[in-house]
């Protein structure tokens, strides 16, 4: 097992290993490993892949985007499709307590399967309020309205739980109101932090103690910090910590998005991009699609810089480590046949 902090969070190219990625794996930075749909061929590949990847790396966090609705990485060869969060909101204005019921099934769902192959945590609920302006939230939102966002998202952080996944808040303080794509532009919110904090990020107050973890929206409030949530001191500790009182992780969104990669006017490398995230607050950077580019050079260059210049956060790194699954998962074949499970699914039918 690794003591030292093992901030970063990195992708491989395709759907096996291959020499480099298990270098990479190996790096003392490496934390955690993200996988995305072009890594899948099929559920005994992906559990194979996985298995590999933790055997140069126990204590390896393996994540995935797998929310429901179009972003949901694994839909075939017995992946459930899920729906989108919106369903779940509109479920609620039908019948309240049943829509609750219904996210706590699409939770318990979503978490067996991914941890059937080994996954150990999916980067949801997100908790950004439906403004319907933002086309890059859309319909992942579950309402408008914090307080059903902050019960729908309980409930399915519960399912989570009773598979043994931990869960990740996103993005705070909240991106529902941003027009902007973050992965190709710099989002701005105008609006002061009294208003962000009585409505978008309602949530992540309610939900102080039951959140595993969080991600920062790379978003500009100019009212607030000239800086993207995500590389903002003001809001990972002052607002997120100290005011909400969060205790678990904070991971940072993609560093390779264009909003990442814009601190205060200047275009900084995604290794200037992790060291202020980290400086800010972050407990994980994430730098994703970049195993893709010039043989995954920028992911090499990422690790030696994070080696070079970070020193390491004993506390960070157990917030980590607190990430991973308590529990054994239930192999497929038994989950198929599991009780709770089938329940789940009957109950996901009436969506």
């Amino acid at each position: 097992m690794h003591t030292a902090h093992a901030p970063a969070f990195i992708d491989i190219a395709g759907p096996a290993l291959t020499v480099a990625d298990r270098r990479r794996l190996a790096h003392p930075m490496t934390g955690g490993l993200i996988l995305f749909a072009r890594h899948w061929q099929s559920r005994a590949q992906i559990t194979r892949l996985v298995a590999e990847a933790k055997a140069i790396r126990p204590d390896l966090l393996v994540a995935i985007d797998h929310e429901g609705g179009r972003v949901q990485r694994f839909r075939e060869d017995g992946f459930t499709p899920l729906p989108a969060m919106r369903a779940l909101g509109e479920a609620w204005l039908k019948d309240a307590l049943a829509a609750t019921q219904a996210a706590t099934a699409v939770g318990y769902v979503l978490a067996a399967e991914l941890r059937a192959c080994g996954i150990d945590l999916a980067f949801t609920p997100v908790l950004d309020l439906d403004h319907g302006s933002s086309s890059v939230i859309g319909d992942r939102a579950f309402a408008r309205d914090p307080r059903v966002v902050t019960l729908l998202a309980k409930s399915l952080m519960h399912g989570l739980l009773l598979a043994g996944m931990a869960n990740c808040g996103k993005h705070f303080p909240g991106h529902g109101r941003a027009k902007a794509d973050s992965h190709v532009a710099v989002p701005v919110d105008t609006r002061a932090k009294r208003t962000l904090l009585a409505d978008d990020a309602r949530p992540y107050a309610w939900l102080d103690g039951a959140l595993a973890s969080v991600m920062p929206a790379h978003v500009i409030y100019p009212k607030v910090d000239a800086r993207p949530a995500g590389f903002s001191s003001r809001w990972l500790q002052e607002v997120l910590r100290g005011e909400l009182g969060f205790a678990g992780a904070i991971v940072s969104d993609d560093l390779s998005m264009a909003g990442a990669r814009v601190i205060e006017g200047r275009t900084v490398s995604p290794t200037e991009a992790a060291l202020a995230a980290l400086s800010a607050g972050c407990d994980l950077v994430l730098l994703c699609n970049q195993s893709l580019e010039d043989g995954g050079r920028p992911v090499d260059d990422f690790l030696d810089g994070l080696a070079a210049q970070w020193p390491g956060d004993a506390a960070s790194e157990a917030r980590r480590l607190a990430l991973l699954p308590q529990i054994d998962p239930l192999p497929w074949d038994e989950l198929m046949h599991e009780a709770r499970y089938v329940r789940a699914l009957e109950t996901l039918g009436v969506l």
